[in-house]
Formats: C-alpha cells, structure tokens, sequence
C-alpha cells in the first residue's frame, strides 16, 4: 500500500524533469539559431543593402542615389536628368547613354547652367561627379520589341518612382506654343475669365479639403466619390483630370500639390479593381500626356505608359477589339452584359487613338499604335448597314451587334476622334480623315433633321427609324462640324459650318428653355415639344461640358459675340444653382429651380467645364487650335509637325514604331 502510493509520485517526478530538459534544450537551439542568424545578417546583409558592396560597382559612379540627391541640394528647383542604362563599358563599369543628348549642360536653360555650375564649383562633394539617374527597367512585351528599344517604360514589379528627363520644363516664350498667359484685350472678357479661375478654385480647395486622393468629390455631404466607371479604390481621378486646368490657368501652388500627389500615390500596381478601358484611357492616359506635352515632365509619360500598359490585356480578343472592362490587378477583361449580348461599345474603342498613337510616339514603344491601327483596319473593312456605324460589335465574332447609331451616347467620340486624329497627325493620317467623310456624309444625308420650329438636330438611328430625341453629349457635333470645315478642304465644308452653327444654335435652345439656364441630359422633338426632355430619367444636368465645348469651338472659328455671351450665362447658371459651400454639384431638374441636387462634383468639371470656359474668355493663342487638338475629355494634345512640343522621342526609334505599324499606320 505504501509501495503503490511512492511509485506513482516518483514516476510523476521523473516525467517532469524529463520534460524540463526538452524544453531547456529547445530554448538552447532556438537561441542558437538567432545568434546565428544576427550573424549571417550582420555579415552578409551589406551586400543586398548596400550599393558599395553590391555587384561590384566601379568607384567612379557607385552610389547613384547620393549623387542624385546632392544634385537637388544643388539647386531643388531644377528638373537635373540623366540617361537610363542601356549597357556596359568595357572596362565593366555602367555606361549611361541617353542617345540624343551627350551633355547635361546643354539641357538646361542659360541662367539654371550657370547657377549650377557656380554652386558645383563652390561643393566639394559635388566636383568630379558625373550626374547618373536611377535607370528604367526595360522590358519586351511589344510584339515588335524586337526592331526597337523600348523608352519610358516601368518595371511593373516595383512601386513607381519619380524618373527624370533631359528636356527642360518650358515656359512661354516668343519661340514656343502660348500654353499661360492668353490675356484677351478685352476687359470684359478678362474679368469674366477671372471669374471662371475663382470658379476652379472653389471646386478645387472644396475637393482638397474633403475628397484629396477620391475620384470624386460629394461637395453638399463633404465627402469622397468613388464611382463605379473608376474600379472602388481611391485613384485620384479629379486630381489626373484637373492637372492640365490648374497649369494652363496658371494656378502653380495648385499645380505643384497635384504633381506631388501623381509622384507619390499614382501606382496602379496598387488596385485590385476593374476599371472601364474607355474611362481610364480619355481621363488617366489623357490627361497624364496633356501634362507631360504641355510641361515635358517625363513623371507624367512614364505614368502615362504605366497606366496604358494595365490596359493592354482587354485587347486580346480574337479579332483585337477591346472588352470594356479589365481587372487591372489579374489582367481579367470582359464586356458589360447589357451591351448587346455582350458586345463593345463603338464610342469606346473607337476613342483610343489619339492617346495610343501619341503614346507610341513619347515613349518609343510601338506597342499602343499597333492596338489602335488594328482597330481602325478592322471596323474599316466592315460592311456598314446602311453605310452607318452600329454602337455595338462583338469582339468574338467581329459582327455588329444592334443596329442601333447614334451622335450621343455609345456613339459620339468614335466619329470625333476621326477627325481629330487627321488634324492630330499634322495632315498624314488620310485614313481616318475618308472614314470621317465618308461617316459624316450618311450621318448627315440620314440623321440629321430640323424640327417643325426650324431647328437642326441629329437624331437616333434604330433599325433604319428615326428616334427623334438628341443628347446633351451630341451637343459636341456643333464643334466637331466646324472642324472638319476648317480642316478638310471640300464642296460641303461650307454647309458643315452652317449646320456647325445651327446645332449650336439648338443646343443653346436646350438650355433657355428650362428655369435654370442648364440644359437636360436629353431633348426631344415632336408635334408638341421641340429642345425640351420628357421623361424625368432626362431632366438632370452634371456639371457636363458639350454644349460649351461646341460654343468654344465656334468662338474660335467664326468670333460672334453671341458665343461668349452665352458662355457668360452658363457660368452665371452655374453659380446660382450648382455653386455649394463645398464645390459644385450637378442638379436633378433643371426644369426646377431650387431643386434637389445629385451631390457630385464631377472630375471632367475640372478637364472640361472650367476649362473650355476658362479659353472661350482668352486669346486665341492660348492654346491654339493650329497647335492643338483636344481629346474627348478636354486634354490637349499636340499636333504633329505644328507644335514644338510634341515631344517625341529619338526619331530613329518613332521611325521604327511607324515602320513595325505597317499598312494603314504610315498614314499616321
């Protein structure tokens, strides 16, 4: 009995002890392992994380990102480039080489050289140093990467940094494009411009305050919008949209905030969304090369081929149309499925152009031409019902959807980016100027009526019926008319710019005929109701810029009064029923005064709105239209061989992009 009661005790302690003795020994190893992990970091960390040690670097130009910043010490306000590398010396040291420039001296204005070279001078850390950049990681993913060397490219793996370029940032001079500035000699005219730059103020400090890094602002609730055309994620859509505006008014504190933002937060390796192709190319793309054109920014062309190349999976399709929607994130690309079992949507991949061609020619890259003159080639062989362009074509099968045309919505940008496209490549893209006349011609001879009043509008073309109904957004046609009269020089370029003005003319109507001096998002006409919506679905109005846009253009083109009288009244509109203590919001009856409105500030308010008001009350220098041409969203582009800021790169390399297009893009 007292055997069995001392066994079991001894036994319990005999286990104990044994067990202690695992767990001192694993504590025993696992400092051993730490000890001996602190030293395998401590030894051979320095050479992952230190540039002296690593890859043995030649001592003449190790350490690339000290240089760099002694140079901004030098002088901070001073863009200094330098080349990407590209190869090797034979000593096997890195060798820079940019291939247009040879010396960085001869990239800078007079008086920054000369304060550059006095500042050197007097630093010894500086004396003897060669200024390298931190290079671009090139990678072949052009289908013709073979015939160039890609430029401007970003390694896709790695958060985006700021790179820098060997082209000063301009400023006007007599020798350049009029991009600030623009006084008009008219008081008048310059009181109402200072009026429309408050105007951009207001909406800009209200978006700063309470939206700063949202797509959008809700100015009336103080609050971000995030709206579905941009994926859910915080992109900065107002602050992409609102840089060329801010620059061209000269707002630059404003300017230098939003810059700041696209250097630190603009990295669409971040999103995990999917986002409209269309949307993410006229507003991000765009305005990204308007303001690399416009300042020779390179932040803003290598942000711009970031964004172009999160896009370029929504082209693989059987016949090279895009799907409308890509997953930026795992490059997943589809179609809306109301659009017509599944189709494209004409307006919106036939508004690449402008931006891919462009694109092509900055970066090198002739990867983005290649897409869009496909595209061109593609629905340019297409048998044409009725000689019109249908808005829906299945990227599968490559067959029309509905037949359903139109000048407005699904339709619209298509036909306006033929014409800017020849006006865009300086008079060589002859293709897009035959299928804009030869488009413009059946819209014309089929769509265009005039109601029983007099007045001249495009209608909707539905399986060969006319609906008699025109948008807000076909409201561009008064512009888009106009220019090709001045363009293209033909037996109806005369009537064009009469029927330029008539549409003006019904589009204003659009407007005076409702209690807010704003028009509808529709208009209808019938027995009993011309310029004037029906149904409450067509009754809002969001800040949108079309009926202005053809009014600037016609301003421009022809100088009535009448124009910028009419730009007046809208921005008094303006003021008096979508002005809010926290910016602008559209409104949902404009047939009601004091009515409940939609509480968002739209981004293209800032590209478009305030924009085409802000030079409809300029000089016509300021930004002209021999030197520029406007994208759908307002963001100028240059014209090629008008403007000296085109900015194109090595011309052996734009050759080479030209060249791998073959066929229709020589045109181009």
């Amino acid at each position: 009995m007292a055997f069995g009661g001392v066994l079991p005790t001894s036994t319990k302690h005999r286990n104990a002890s044994w067990s202690l003795r695992r767990v001192l020994r694993s504590r025993e190893k696992v400092l051993i392992c730490i000890a001996g992990l602190i030293f395998l970091i401590v030894c051979i960390g320095p050479i992952f994380f230190l540039p002296d040690l690593r890859g043995g670097l030649n001592n003449r130009v190790d350490n690339v990102f000290k240089v760099y910043k002694q140079m901004q010490k030098v002088g901070p306000e001073l863009i200094l480039p330098a080349p990407p590398l590209l190869d090797k010396s034979e000593d096997g040291a890195p060798a820079f080489v940019r291939g247009i420039h040879n010396n960085l001296e001869d990239d800078l204005h007079h008086g920054d050289r000369a304060r550059l070279r006095e500042r050197m001078e007097n630093d010894d850390d500086l004396k003897n140093l060669r200024v390298i950049e931190k290079p671009l990681i090139l990678s072949q993913t052009s289908t013709a990467s073979s015939k160039v060397a890609l430029m401007g490219q970003m390694d896709e793996s790695v958060r985006l940094e700021e790179v820098v370029d060997s082209k000063p940032v301009p400023r006007n001079s007599g020798d350049g494009p009029v991009v600030q500035g623009g006084m008009d000699t008219d008081p008048v005219a310059r009181q109402h411009r200072d009026k429309v730059k408050e105007m951009m103020l207001h909406a800009w400090h209200g978006y700063k305050s309470y939206a700063w890094g949202k797509n959008e602002l809700r100015p009336i609730s103080k609050r971000g919008h995030t709206a579905g055309i941009f994926g859910r994620q915080d992109m900065g859509a107002s602050i992409i949209d609102a840089l060329d505006t801010l620059y061209i008014m000269g707002l630059m504190d404003e300017y230098t905030e939003a810059r700041a933002w696209v250097q630190e937060h603009l990295d669409f390796n971040e999103l995990r969304s999917e986002m409209s192709v269309f949307e993410t190319n006229i507003r991000f793309v765009g305005g990204l090369l308007s303001i690399f054109a416009l300042t020779g920014d390179p932040l803003y062309r290598d942000r711009a081929v970031h964004v172009a190349r999160k896009l370029l999976p929504a082209f693989s399709t059987a016949t090279g149309i895009p799907y409308a929607i890509v997953n930026v994130a795992n490059g997943v690309a589809k179609n809306y499925a109301w659009a017509s079992g599944g189709s494209s949507i004409l307006s919106e991949f036939g508004t690449l152009h402008l931006e891919f061609s462009y694109l092509t020619d900055v970066s090198g890259d002739p990867v983005f031409k290649e897409k869009v003159v496909h595209i061109r080639d593609f629905i340019n062989k297409l048998e044409k019902p009725g000689g019109l362009y249908p808005n829906y074509l299945n990227p599968k099968t490559g067959k029309w959807g509905q037949h359903h045309s139109s000048l407005g919505a699904l339709g619209d940008s298509f036909y306006e980016y033929l014409i800017k496209s020849w006006v865009q490549s300086g008079g060589t893209d002859t293709l897009a100027r035959d299928m804009y006349t030869q488009a413009i011609a059946v819209v014309t001879s089929r769509m265009l009526q005039k109601s029983k009043s007099g007045l001249t509008y495009l209608a909707e073309s539905k399986f060969d019926r006319l609906e008699h109904k025109m948008d807000h957004l076909a409201c561009f046609t008064a512009g888009m008319y106009a220019m090709g009269s001045k363009t293209i020089q033909s037996p109806v370029s005369q009537q064009h710019m009469t029927i330029a003005t008539e549409l003006g003319n019904t589009c204003h109507e659009s407007y005076v005929r409702t209690n807010t001096g704003l028009g509808p998002e529709s208009f209808r006409f019938s027995e009993g109701m011309e310029a004037r919506a029906l149904k409450s679905s067509e009754k809002y109005y969001i800040l949108r810029p079309e009926v202005l846009e053809g009014w600037f253009y016609l301003w421009r083109y022809t100088k009535q009064q009448k124009y910028r009288d009419w730009a007046w009244d809208m921005v008094q509109s303006l003021e008096k029923h979508c002005r809010v203590e926290g910016g602008f919001s559209g409104i949902q009856n404009v047939y009601i005064e004091n009515g409940h409105k939609d509480d968002v500030q739209q981004s293209f308010f800032f590209a478009e709105t305030l924009k085409y008001l802000y030079l409809i009350f300029s000089d016509d220098s300021l930004i002209s239209l021999d030197e520029w041409v406007f994208n759908t969203e307002a963001h100028p582009i240059p014209i090629r061989g008008n403007n000296a800021y085109y900015r194109a790169a090595a011309s052996s390399i734009a050759a080479a992009a030209n060249e791998v297009g073959g066929g229709a893009a020589a045109d181009n």
